[in-house]
């Protein structure tokens, strides 16, 4: 279909809670999948949520089948459709662990998450599906789903110092150098 603009923290839309999906074999939840898909690969994101581009849908995308460059010692995660997703967590083990956002740009922050979850939804064929998981592809499926909620990364920070710009953490050595992934895919996102 066609990648599409994300929206950033401050667009009231991303605060909204998103409505239910009634139908999954609708045309406009085939065409919004191919949109989410398009748009996170066009901006090598981990994930993408319908409310990110502008769809108040319980539609999440997570996972691009590959290394992620903005990720580079996170595992690949398959990419997966969720219609709908429940989330319930596995024990009460937390993780901390340092998250960016599409919506977010340029910054990072320190967010604790559950280890481990359970997740049920509704795939891209409408068929019920449930599976559990645990760390970088728990983390990333969580953060997907927070946005359903109208709940962005920097409301989950371990602490207000656990935050900032992805250049000035690797200066600090506080992060990995991810910079110069996350510019070049900035770069290539604006060229498309």
């Amino acid at each position: 279909m066609a990648v599409k603009e994300i929206l950033r923290m401050g667009n009231p839309q991303l605060r909204q809670v998103s409505n239910v999906v009634d139908d999954a074999s609708d045309e406009l939840i085939i065409s919004l999948i191919k949109d989410l898909q398009d748009t996170v690969k066009a901006h090598q994101g981990a994930g993408l949520a319908a409310p990110q581009i502008g769809v108040p849908l319980r539609v999440v995308l997570f996972g691009g089948g590959g290394p992620n460059p903005r990720y580079p010692e996170a595992p690949s995660i398959p990419q997966t459709i969720l219609i709908n997703p429940v989330l319930t967590p596995i024990g009460s083990d937390l993780e901390d662990g340092w998250e960016g956002c599409l919506s977010v740009p340029g910054l990072r922050g320190q967010v604790s998450r559950w280890s481990r979850i359970h997740y049920r939804a509704l795939n891209e064929n409408g068929f019920e599906i449930e599976h559990c998981l645990e760390g970088f592809p728990a983390r990333v499926i969580q953060h997907e789903c927070d946005h359903l909620d109208g709940v962005l990364f920097p409301d989950r920070l371990v602490d207000s110092a656990s935050f900032g710009f992805t250049g000035e953490l690797e200066a600090a050595g506080i992060i990995a150098k991810l910079a110069r992934a996350e510019q070049k895919a900035s770069q290539q996102s604006r060229s498309d």
